[in-house]
């Protein structure tokens, strides 16, 4: 569901119904960073910061970031810095009470079960994230978006405070240049003397039997379970198999070689889970007559009361989707990641081509940069929705790579109501992501046409008999 639209209030709603609730792990920095220059509203972050258990460290981030009242409206947010291979002392540090804060507070008043998703494609932050996100006792760490072999690893040594070694992705590279890593040292961060961890269960998100048996078969690699996604999820999906084809509206077209087998990822006897367009009765008898332990559910959640969308942004999906003209499609062209996102089409968004042509480029969050060898064999970084002259003159990148890219950094933070505020007057647009199937959200603002609808009514509406 993007950046904090999955935020600690509706996991933690979830959870208290008796069900997993996922936060979103994406850009949990600059999320943080920012609910804390709006003056932290409640006294939330704050309050979590109270629990961390190197409060040294806690009170350099408040130090760096937090504003009394909040800064004055239309004011730009301070940035944070951003992440390479050997990331500043603290930009460690706040990313790892970014994630400790989502976890604690999302977990904070119940016995519910909590998890934490992040993207195999932001490789940076991860073992940062992690660490931070296990400080508060996170049960379930969930990734998709590439292939996880390294996370049950890596997970266990956090659990005990080892220094790791987390594999990153170099375009360009080659195997004379040796392997690139960030590297992450807990007790250089937080110091000695720290109980062991509980280690979190890990769940896989695949879309393909390969990816599922290839993991199962190592015990050092095996996952706790998997959530099988299919191209009709909201967020990023994983390509089609096979030569790249797209239908007349340029979207991906998937077949029968993107159908998952499911009696194969049954066989490989790990709980699993299905998503994309099962966040209903009906989908979720589907899933568990197939085998599935239960669905994985986004679309109904993002539009629920609890969650971190723009207000205004849920008025205006609800309002589409009742007069029968939201369309949301699958479009190749807009993460820079090269993946599919689901796009839904709205006035005023980057969805929109006019807003896009009138956004000014610019790439000051970086969540998205790819590490490239550069001629001169050092590292650099780069983005295809940075500025053009930048990514394709000075760093080498192809014309086409760039081709519609949108700024998803700035646009998800959008969408969450953490717009940036430029200098000169321009604010950051939004872009909304969602499923294809709104048959849950349809029946519940259905039947809560005017206060709308929360976690628990979707949790209930999707147990409820078919």
């Amino acid at each position: 569901m993007g950046v904090a639209v999955s935020g600690w209030p509706l996991a933690r709603a979830v959870a208290s119904s008796g069900q997993l609730g996922v936060v979103s792990g994406t850009a949990l920095e600059a999320v943080c960073a920012r609910r804390l220059q709006q003056g932290d509203p409640g006294g939330h972050v704050r309050r979590a910061l109270a629990s961390f258990p190197a409060p040294a460290v806690a009170e350099r981030v408040l130090a760096t970031y937090y504003v009394e009242g909040g800064i004055p409206a239309g004011s730009m947010f301070r940035g944070v810095p951003m992440w390479t291979l050997r990331p500043s002392r603290d930009l460690q540090e706040l990313a790892v009470v970014a994630n400790f804060v989502e976890v604690f507070l999302a977990k904070d008043g119940h016995g519910g079960p909590v998890g934490i998703n992040f993207l195999r494609k932001i490789e940076l932050p991860t073992p940062f994230a992690c660490y931070g996100a296990m400080l508060a006792g996170v049960d379930y760490v969930l990734m998709g978006a590439g292939n996880p072999a390294e996370m049950p690893g890596l997970l266990r040594a956090l659990a005990e405070h080892r220094p790791v070694a987390f594999a990153v992705k170099v375009q360009g590279a080659t195997s004379a240049d040796g392997p690139s890593v960030v590297r992450c040292s807990p007790r250089a961060l937080l110091g000695t003397g720290l109980a062991p961890l509980r280690c979190p269960r890990f769940v896989a998100i695949v879309a393909s039997v390969d990816l599922a048996a290839a993991l199962a078969a190592d015990p050092e690699l095996r996952p706790d379970g998997y959530v099988v996604e299919g191209p009709s999820a909201g967020g990023h999906n994983a390509p089609p198999r096979g030569p790249r084809r797209t239908n007349p509206d340029g979207e991906p077209v998937y077949d029968d070689r993107d159908a998952v087998d499911l009696a194969a990822i049954a066989a490989l006897g790990l709980p699993f889970w299905l998503a994309g367009s099962y966040g209903n009765p009906e989908g979720l008898q589907r899933a568990l007559a197939a085998g599935a332990t239960g669905v994985q559910v986004g679309t109904a959640f993002a539009f629920s009361a609890e969650s971190g969308l723009a207000n205004e942004l849920k008025a205006q999906v609800l309002a589409e989707l009742a007069a029968g003209s939201l369309r949301v499609t699958s479009d190749w062209r807009v993460s820079p990641t090269g993946f599919p996102f689901k796009v839904a089409h709205l006035d005023g968004t980057l969805s929109d081509e006019a807003v896009h042509d009138r956004r000014p480029k610019v790439c000051d969050l970086g969540f998205l940069r790819s590490p490239y060898r550069t001629p001169t064999g050092a590292v650099d970084y780069r983005c295809p929705a940075e500025p053009t002259r930048v990514y394709i003159t000075r760093k080498g990148g192809r014309e086409q790579n760039a081709a519609g890219r949108r700024c998803l950094c700035n646009a998800l933070l959008a969408a969450a109501a953490l717009p940036q505020q430029r200098r000169n007057g321009y604010r950051e647009p939004a872009l909304v992501t969602a499923g294809d199937d709104f048959s849950a959200v349809r029946h519940l603002a259905g039947e809560h046409p005017d206060s709308g609808y929360t976690a628990r009514e979707v949790v209930d509406h999707i147990l409820s008999p078919g």
